[in-house]
């Protein structure tokens, strides 16, 4: 193994590239692979087979405006479970944790308490905002942005440059107002460029055609195209999931 700084715990089988810096109480599992420049900082977890390329900073904690609404307790190490990837240049704070075989693409950029499930992928250039869930099997394209406090069930596919928002005011409101992100339900589709307004629900199976402004919830199946966006037909039976796998 070849590293710069090597402080944490690693396994003998895993290698690091060229000036890796791996901080104390960082934990490296068997037959992971951390590029050259990788930052791994103290407490992160690194899984079993895990791949970390050139550039990517594992475990960074939070630096808040003074304004912001975010909790401010330290954040949790992070945890990349077994096979995950993160790609060049990556940012993924503290607190996080990516699910078995997740990839997070280059330049991607993942806060703190975020969690990524088991085999999702976030595309290059994507921020996922702090306190966001993802569930299993999600694939998020390029250049998209998930906003605080959103929630993506299974099987979802969000396009890319899709935009979800969580503050109807845009700062203009009291410490103690509701910030809440997008719900993409099971399962739903939402089309490149779309923006989804704060508090949106997105129905299971729902499918939102590209460059759409959703404004309000969809139902289970809704098919929404326009802005304002607009129900105007059903998923049909033969485009369901299941009919998919």
């Amino acid at each position: 193994m070849r590293g710069e700084a090597i402080l944490g715990e690693v396994a003998v089988d895993a290698t690091a590239g060229p000036y890796c810096v791996i901080g104390e109480g960082a934990r490296v599992g068997a037959g992971a692979q951390l590029g050259a420049h990788v930052i791994v900082q103290p407490g992160t977890i690194v899984g079993e087979g895990c791949v970390v390329q050139d550039g990517a900073v594992l475990g960074k904690q939070p630096k808040l405006a003074g304004h912001s609404s975010a909790p401010r307790e330290r954040a949790a190490p992070l945890v990349l479970e077994a096979g995950a990837v993160v790609c060049c240049n990556a940012i993924v704070f503290a607190g996080a944790r990516l699910g078995a075989g997740s990839i997070v693409g280059d330049q991607a950029y993942v806060r703190e308490r975020t969690v990524i499930g088991a085999g999702s992928v976030v595309g290059r250039g994507t921020a996922v905002d702090n306190d966001v869930q993802i569930g299993e099997r999600v694939r998020v394209q390029t250049d998209v942005y998930l906003t605080a406090n959103s929630v993506i069930e299974d099987d979802v596919f969000v396009g890319p440059g899709v935009l979800t928002t969580n503050d109807s005011t845009m700062a203009r409101h009291d410490d103690d107002y509701p910030v809440v992100g997008a719900t993409l339900r099971r399962a739903c589709r939402v089309g490149g460029a779309v923006v989804i307004t704060p508090g949106v629900e997105i129905g299971e199976e729902a499918f939102i055609g590209a460059g759409a402004v959703v404004t309000r919830d969809v139902p289970a199946r809704g098919v929404v195209i326009g802005v304002p966006g607009r129900v105007v037909r059903q998923v049909p039976d033969a485009d369901l999931l299941e009919n998919w796998r």
